[in-house]
């Protein structure tokens, strides 16, 4: 799979990632050992166990949880891309309960539109996290504990990675492993699911969210006492190689500027994650449904302004609209299949702007006039 995925060439791999390259190739084919477990270690796992399970409750106490983490080991980058991108998951899933996409998407597609969103979200988290609080142990106790990582049912792909990273604490590469497990990994469980393809990606809502540009991922930040919005937009969901470069564009938005990076931290630190796009635009968005049942649907949005004498639009907080769910045990399978994944590893060093603003504008817009031109042909009939 993943030689078919990656365009690079014959390509000499320099260090470290020779010696990952390696080290993936010997202990894929070393058969699995099982070990007597001491009492300690199995505490330990049933610790991080019930600690992972506690956050994640929803889409809040996960977003919080990577933040929380993030603040005590700031090295770990990928905890507070988690928790960006998770803050986005939030937004997409209140957006279902909004004041727009209910008038574009049956009761029945918003329902799956959530459970997917939710099932995602719900296994990046149990698939990380443990990760997380194996490697804060590791640090206070000055032990190298991730062979424990195949009890939480983690790619052999990771725990090399980890490994490494005790040694030479390479930010950059543990990201990116990061994002190309978690994408693998719900590539076996979510975007191969029968369910959700026919749920999901083969309806015509899923074609038409591709086509408004609905999947932006927005970072927003303070800068002269104004909310500004960098990011990127993702199209063709399904592939695993666009999710994966994806990622990668989102890191070096997220980390390439430090001067920036701090806005947004500061920014993130300040205003607690509710669901509500009020967060980041409140001049456009409110948590409080201001329109009144069955009034005439008129453009109210022009350049992300809105025009005189217009209601903002309802973006409500998650926990009043969507209910905790209770999730069945993620399927245990291993992606990791093929050394060459690890040309992903390799920083390419491309400089990506974030520009994303007046693209986000114009899809507001999109939404808005299709769901008036949707209200309007239903009338008519």
């Amino acid at each position: 799979m993943w030689s078919k995925l990656i365009s690079q060439k014959k390509i000499t791999l320099l260090e470290p990632l020779a010696t990952i390259k390696q080290d993936l190739k010997v202990r894929s084919q070393q058969p699995s050992i099982k070990t007597e477990l001491s009492s300690e270690e199995r505490t330990l796992i049933e610790q991080i166990k019930f600690k992972t399970n506690k956050s994640n409750q929803n889409n809040i106490t996960r977003t919080k949880a990577y933040l929380d983490f993030y603040q005590c080991h700031p090295e770990v980058h990928w905890a507070f891309l988690g928790h960006m991108v998770s803050r986005n998951g939030g937004w997409n899933m209140t957006d279902l309960k909004g004041g727009l996409l209910p008038r574009l998407l049956t009761k029945k597609e918003y329902q799956s539109f959530f459970t997917f969103l939710e099932r995602g979200n719900w296994l990046i988290f149990q698939d990380v996290f443990p990760q997380f609080l194996l490697y804060e142990e590791s640090i206070k106790r000055e032990k190298n504990l991730f062979y424990l990582l195949p009890h939480f049912h983690v790619s052999l792909f990771m725990e090399i990675i980890w490994n490494h990273f005790l040694e030479d604490y390479d930010s950059y590469t543990l990201t990116i492993a990061l994002i190309i497990n978690e994408q693998s990994y719900l590539e076996l469980r979510v975007i191969d699911n029968p369910v959700f393809k026919k749920s999901i990606f083969n309806t015509l809502e899923f074609k038409l969210q591709d086509l408004l540009s609905m999947n932006q991922i927005l970072f927003p930040y303070l800068e002269n006492d104004k909310v500004k919005l960098i990011g990127e937009t993702l199209h063709h969901f399904e592939s695993l190689h666009r999710r994966i470069l994806l990622g990668k564009r989102l890191y070096s938005i997220l980390f390439a500027d430090s001067k920036r990076l701090n806005k947004i931290e500061q920014w993130a630190y300040l205003t607690p994650h509710l669901g509500s796009r009020k967060d980041y635009w409140p001049h456009i968005f409110h948590d409080i449904d201001e329109g009144v049942p069955g009034r005439l649907l008129k453009r109210r949005l022009k350049s992300c302004q809105l025009l005189p004498g217009s209601l903002r639009f309802y973006s409500p907080k998650l926990e009043f609209v969507w209910k905790d769910c209770v999730h069945e045990e993620a399927e245990i399978k291993e992606w990791y299949e093929d050394w060459q994944v690890v040309y992903y590893l390799i920083n390419s060093e491309e400089t990506i702007n974030g520009e994303i603003e007046d693209e986000y504008c114009q899809t507001l817009e999109r939404i808005e006039l299709t769901t008036i031109a949707k209200k309007a042909i239903f009338l008519r009939n």
